[in-house]
């Protein structure tokens, strides 16, 4: 059994239903249930007997300790963040909270129970902690993509919420022997992705019919992972990956912004045109940039594909086409995150009403 933490948002609801797929090994699923935690993430696992949901905060100690103590984990994954950089900005106590502090509290839990285990469990055991390429700041055109030894230059209150879990994490390795592992991907996209980060808003906004916002000059470039990809990564990471290593998991898909939302429009022309002929490229609108916005991430995945044989399956061609027919295909749950709170704050963020 593994436990999973924050497995109802947008990757770790694909890392559990995947995992199970997969493997069939049981889940213990621990998630607070904030606005991006949505159990709908997790309605084709009712039922399952191998999938165990407890709502709850990482960084409860009492709870934390109980689960590990009556479950027994082989291992822990930690998907667990506060993760938007718009809301960051606007609300950054939440993200020291919950990445910085929430973290802290996870590693003594585990650090106490690992420390209790035998020493065949205690060197089979694994931590894998789950981070970004926003730690590593922002690249120019021409520079090289990241690598595992880039060192940390975070600009927003997220990145620098992450970076410190990251360093944590690396900590109580280094100090306390535990066998812990560190993912940093680069932006995933895919099924469940909550509609506040850029190709759900587009899908959902287009189809509405309002406005696309685009930051900027909409030449911000990103290197774009499809979430299953992100998934096996982590398997395989888990699986051999060597403790106290970290793993940067990248796509190989470096597109700006506006192409991707070019691209978006494009495969709603054709999959489902509007009603007046007219292409969805006409919804598009610039709005003013964020403030300290990354110009350019990029990942050097060689180390992972190296070491452990990973490399993505998807191209973003067929990642894009399976993640626009999802959203397409499963109206019901896009509804349901449509809620008041939902529509509030994409009216004050881009200045257009959900």
């Amino acid at each position: 059994m593994i436990l999973v933490t924050g497995a109802a948002g947008f990757i770790g609801s694909n890392f559990v239903i995947d995992w199970l797929a997969q493997s069939g090994e049981a889940v213990v699923n621990l998630d607070k249930l904030t606005y991006a935690g949505n159990p709908e993430n997790l309605k084709t696992l009712q039922g399952d007997a191998r999938h165990v949901f407890v709502q709850g905060d990482i960084g409860d100690r009492a709870l934390v300790d109980q689960l590990l103590k009556d479950h027994a984990p082989r291992a822990v994954v930690n998907f667990a963040a506060e993760s938007h950089v718009d809301r960051s900005i606007h609300g950054p106590g939440e993200f020291i909270q919950t990445n910085v502090v929430g973290t802290f509290n996870l590693l003594e839990s585990v650090r106490a129970h690992w420390t209790a285990l035998g020493d065949a469990d205690k060197a089979a055991f694994r931590f894998l902690h789950v981070s970004t390429d926003e730690v590593y700041g922002t690249l120019g055109p021409d520079d090289a993509p990241f690598t595992e030894t880039t060192p940390f230059a975070p600009n927003s209150p997220y990145s620098a919420s992450k970076a410190s879990s990251d360093h944590l994490v690396r900590a109580y390795h280094h100090t306390y022997g535990i066998p812990v592992l560190t993912t940093n991907c680069s932006n995933n996209y895919g099924p469940y992705h909550f509609p506040e980060k850029l190709i759900p808003l587009v899908i959902v906004n287009a189809l509405q019919g309002k406005p696309l916002p685009i930051y900027g000059d909409g030449q911000q470039v990103r290197d774009w992972l499809f979430v299953k990809d992100h998934c096996s990564a982590i398997r395989r990471v888990l699986e051999a990956g060597r403790p106290g290593e970290t793993y940067n998991v990248g796509g190989w898909n470096e597109m700006a912004n506006i192409e991707i939302v070019q691209k978006v429009c494009a495969l709603l022309d054709e999959f489902r045109p509007r009603a007046d002929g007219k292409p969805y490229n006409e919804q598009i609108t610039y709005v003013k940039d964020r403030p300290g916005h990354d110009r350019r991430y990029a990942i050097d995945a060689r180390k992972i594909h190296a070491e452990l044989g990973w490399k993505p399956v998807e191209t973003f061609e067929s990642g894009i086409r399976k993640t626009v027919q999802w959203y397409l295909d499963n109206p019901e749950w896009v509804a349901h995150v449509q809620s008041g709170a939902y529509r509030n704050w994409i009216g004050t963020q881009y200045g257009a009403a959900a």
